[in-house]
Parts: C-alpha cells; sequence; structure tokens
C-alpha cells in the first residue's frame, strides 16, 4: 500500500462486517432469488439455474434490453418458477433525494441514467408483500453461486439482518477506487446488493437513487453490527475505464458513501458519529481528500509510464499497456471534473434529504402498497408453481 495515500483514502471497511465460515453454519431454505436485470435474457441463466437448486422460485426486474415475456419462457425452459416485471419509472413515489439529484439545478452535474435503486426498492415491497422471509438480491453479472452456502447464510438470518457473499471475482469498485489499486493502493469490496441476503420483514431502509445505493441501504444496519459476510460469489469482469462517463456519474455518490463510512471507523458511538455528516466542516474536510486523492492518482499515471523502444517500435503490451494508462487518465479527469461541483452545503442537504427519506420509507412501509406490476408477479409465481 503506498503509504503517501493513507491519509486521505481507506482502502478497506471489511472490519465492520460479521465474518462467518460458510461450512460451519446449519443451512435453511430460501423463500425466493430476486434478480434486477436491463441486459438480454441469457443473463438471467445463471441466476435460474440457482433459484432451480433452491428449490425456490425467482423475480425478474425487467427493463431496456430485458423482457418479460422472454424472462418468463426462460424460466419455463430451465423449470424454475419465475415471475417478470416490467419496471416503470413511475412504478412507487419520487423520494426527496431523487427530486434532488433529478430537478434541483444544483445536483444537474451529478444526474444518472439508471434505474436499478428503483429494482431493487421495488424487491423490497414486493418480498415483504408476499411475506418472504429469507431472500437472496443477486445482479446478473454474478456467478459462480453455490447454493449450499446460499442456505448456509440464510441461515444467519434473525441473527443478522443482512448477509452479503464475499465477491472473490472482478472486484466491483468504482472507477476511482479501481484507479487507486491500480497505482499501488490496497483497495478491497465491500458486500453489496449484487449478492446479498436480507429478512424482507425486517429491514426498514431504502436505496437511494444514486450511486453506492447499496451503502445507503446497509449503513444503519452496519452502524448496529448487523450485517455479516460469508462464502463466495464471481462478479464477471468489465473495464471500468471503458467511457469516462461512468466515472462522472459515480463521483458524487462515492464520494459520499466514503464519506459516511469513514465516520465509522472511528472510537466511540457510532450514531453520535454520523452527527458529523450534518456539518459543512466535516464534508469540507471530506472533499478535500477526495480531490486529493484523485489528484495524487493522476500524478501517478502521468509520471513514467513502459518504458517504450526507439522509432515507435513498441511490443503489444507496451502498447496495451499505455492505452490502459491513457483511458484511466481520462476516467479520473472525468471524476475531477464533475467532483469539482461538489460543494460541503450540497452534501449537508443530500443528507438530510437521504435521512428525512428513511424516516418517511420507515413510517410508511407498512401502508405501502406495491404497484399493480408487482402484484401480477406474485400471482404469475403461483402459477408458475401450479404448473
Amino acid at each position: 500500500m503506498r503509504a503517501d495515500l493513507l491519509d486521505i483514502h481507506r482502502g478497506s471497511h471489511t472490519h465492520l462486517l460479521d465474518r462467518r465460515d460458510a461450512a460451519t453454519l446449519a443451512p435453511v431454505e430460501l423463500d425466493a432469488v430476486i434478480v434486477p436485470t436491463a441486459r438480454p435474457v441469457n443473463c438471467l441463466r445463471e441466476a435460474a439455474g440457482l433459484a432451480r437448486e433452491l428449490k425456490a422460485p425467482m423475480v425478474a426486474l425487467c427493463s431496456r434490453s430485458a423482457t418479460p415475456h422472454e424472462a418468463v419462457a426462460l424460466g419455463r425452459e430451465l423449470d424454475t418458477p419465475l415471475a417478470a416485471v416490467e419496471v416503470r419509472a413511475d412504478d412507487l413515489p419520487r423520494m426527496t433525494t431523487t427530486r434532488l439529484i433529478q430537478t434541483d439545478p444544483r445536483y444537474r452535474f451529478f444526474r444518472r441514467d439508471s434505474d436499478l435503486s428503483l429494482k431493487r426498492n421495488l424487491s423490497l415491497l414486493l418480498a415483504r408483500a408476499a411475506g418472504w422471509r429469507r431472500v437472496v438480491f443477486l445482479d446478473d453479472d454474478i456467478s459462480q453461486v453455490d447454493p449450499g452456502q446460499v442456505r448456509a447464510a440464510a441461515g444467519l438470518l434473525g441473527e443478522l439482518r443482512v448477509v452479503g457473499l464475499a465477491n472473490h471475482g472482478f472486484p466491483d469498485n468504482s472507477v476511482v477506487c479501481h484507479a487507486y489499486r491500480a497505482v499501488g493502493g490496497q483497495q478491497e469490496t465491500f458486500v453489496g446488493a449484487g449478492a446479498m441476503l436480507i429478512d424482507p420483514q425486517a429491514v426498514d431502509a431504502f436505496f437511494p437513487d444514486i450511486y453506492s445505493e447499496d451503502w445507503f441501504f446497509l449503513y444503519d444496519d452496519v452502524c448496529d453490527r448487523r450485517v455479516g459476510v460469508t462464502g463466495s460469489v464471481f462478479h464477471r469482469e468489465f473495464d471500468p475505464f471503458a467511457d469516462p462517463a461512468r466515472a462522472r456519474a459515480e463521483e458524487f455518490g462515492d464520494c459520499l458513501a466514503e464519506g459516511l463510512f469513514s465516520l465509522l471507523h472511528k472510537e466511540g458511538d457510532a450514531a453520535a458519529a454520523t452527527e458529523e455528516a450534518f456539518t459543512a466542516e466535516f464534508w469540507q474536510r471530506a472533499i478535500a481528500k477526495r480531490r486529493e486523492l484523485i489528484r495524487r492518482v493522476l500524478t501517478r499515471l502521468n509520471g513514467p509510464g513502459p518504458e517504450e523502444p526507439a522509432h515507435g517500435n513498441a511490443k503489444p503490451d507496451q502498447v496495451k499497456e499505455r492505452e490502459k494508462r491513457d483511458k484511466m487518465r481520462a476516467s479520473l479527469e472525468a471524476a475531477q471534473q464533475v467532483g469539482s461541483f461538489i460543494t460541503p452545503s450540497l452534501c449537508v442537504d443530500y443528507i438530510a434529504a437521504w435521512r428525512a427519506d428513511l424516516t418517511q420509507w420507515r413510517q410508511s412501509l407498512t401502508a405501502l402498497r406495491p404497484p399493480p406490476s408487482v402484484e401480477r408477479a406474485l400471482v404469475q409465481l403461483d402459477e408458475a408453481r401450479l404448473g
């Protein structure tokens, strides 16, 4: 780990989790597998196969390239009870945090084109409405999921509110954290909703419409040390530097989430430490550290690169390395550009809106009715079980 970066970035938050060995846990059966998807239906094959082995129904929340009709057909092909929900933007009322990002001109640089948070919140309502107690959330880019480990993780629900499956595949970090690792930083991954078990009747958080939405969902339970990790899954490889737009879309949420979780490393009462998140002074320091992190990583990338032979006769691996550094630099510069619009007052306002939304979500959770598409999905599942 680079000593000159230790003072401005924490590459790991995993000590905040309750680690368990899946081999020592008593397995229990699952109620359902829930998968949000926007990719072609073939990306659901592994999740549907897992659901079949678990003897649990599967729900696919579909949009864009994923259609409910094709998802249901895949379920029939694989002999898996499968219901599919076509997700629409107006399926849930917009929260204050969503309105801030989408309509407040001060946040215009942080808008992103994603319906993932909406799908995750619909999943919570669907599972609660169905009366399920042990549900696994699984993204469509997760593979090599062991059914035995999933059952073992489910056995922890009750003692813990959330149990993540550890990612032993390609790191699912933000663009900035991938770049930090590339210049020598020790960067780990945290648990997330891409491979996570919950008790829908016990959890009372929601996923705000922002990058790192699962960190916000987990925050209070991490504070209470009620989030565990066990087992293993593999995240499919992707190129985090393929498009600088990815870094721009992530920067605000990543800055907020890293700032929030830095508070949990302090000694003493986590709830008291969280009060700092409502102060401009805290965010002034957090933003300064974030900008300095990006600046220092860029400095490493702008330093001497792979040595090239004279007359431009570079070997293929040298060309590839140079191209990778160029893409990394472009992505970090994009993050740096949008990060210049992040201010302490915006962070304080967003945190206040998030906590207000959380209070409202908890107060109305028992009264919230799933949209008709979710209710139809539950009917579909009953029909699929009956054959």
